[in-house]
Order: structure tokens, then sequence, then C-alpha cells
């Protein structure tokens, strides 16, 4: 298969010329910028999801009659993986409050750049959280010993999952002939 032709005289894409259909798979920088945040944006609503169900989950834990019972380092637990659900929630908004904030400035492509960074430490606190959040329950249910063995397969389940594999597969793309 082969690429489309730059753009350019006679040939392309002429933008002064809207009713002139761009060539099939190009994309102009602006366009191409457009529609990864888009795609950001929509991943973000995504993951927000999850924050807030965890977060809700832990908001309701510190009112329960059970929550008392917990042990000091149960409860350091709780507090810190209430902070991380927290944070979470504000980085991975922050692309959104990002966009809102440079809306129709001219360097899209750099917020876009900027907001997968930033959605990527975001993605690190949401696993962060989560694992505190199994860590905590299995520490109550099972004891310390077995939620903390449990907890560290799940973090390396995280890290593997969502950064790993990610990473290895763009090395492997960009290796190919």
């Amino acid at each position: 298969m082969s690429t489309p032709p730059p753009p350019g005289p006679g040939h392309g894409h002429d933008p002064d010329r809207p009713d002139e259909p761009a060539p099939p798979g190009w994309e102009n920088p602006a366009v191409r910028a457009d529609r990864r945040l888009v795609e950001l944006l929509q991943e973000l609503r995504v993951l927000q999801t999850g924050v807030q169900i965890v977060f809700a989950f832990l908001l309701g834990v510190a009112f329960t009659p059970r929550f008392a019972e917990l042990s000091d380092a149960q409860q350091d637990i709780y507090v810190a993986t209430l902070l991380l659900a927290v944070v979470a929630a504000a980085v991975l908004a922050t692309p959104v409050a990002l966009h809102r904030g440079l809306f129709r400035h001219p360097g899209k492509a750099r917020i876009v750049d900027v907001s997968a960074r930033i959605a990527q430490f975001g993605l690190l606190l949401l696993a962060s959280a989560l694992t505190g959040a199994v860590l905590l329950v299995l520490d109550v249910v099972l004891g310390a010993p077995a939620a903390v063995a449990i907890s560290a397969v799940i973090a390396l389940i995280f890290a593997a999952l969502w950064f790993v594999l990610p990473w290895s597969v763009r090395r492997a793309t960009r290796e190919r002939p």
C-alpha cells in the first residue's frame, strides 16, 4: 500500500477549497492535533469513571461502623489511598482544564503532548490508588502478609499492562523496517 502524496502544489489537499476532500490517510498537523486531543479526552472520560468509583468507595468506608476497628496501619493505607484517588482525579482532569484554558490557542500539538504526559502520570496515580484499595480490603479480609503479596502482584499487573506493554509495542513498531 502506498502512502498518499504530500501536500503541495498539484498534490494533496488545498485548505482554501474545503469542498475538495483530502486524500485518504492524510492529515495536516492541525487536523492531527485536533484528532489526537479528541481521542485523549475520550480516554480520560473512561479513566475518570474509574477514579470516581474508587473515590466513592473510599469515602463510604470512613463512615462505616467497622472503620473504627481498623488498625493504625490500615487507617494509614486508607488515608494514602484516598489522597491518591483525589490527586489522580485532579491530574486526570488537568488535560480538560488545559484544553479549556487554552481554547483556540495555536499550539494545540504542544497541548496534546503535555496532556498525554499528564495523563500518563494520572494513570500511575490511579494504579496506585486501585492497588491501595485492594491492599486495604485484603488486609482486612485476609491479613497483612497475603494482602501485601497479592497487592504487589496487582501493582505488577498495572505496570505491565499500562506502562510496559505500550512502551514495548511502541519500541517494536519503531524498530520495524
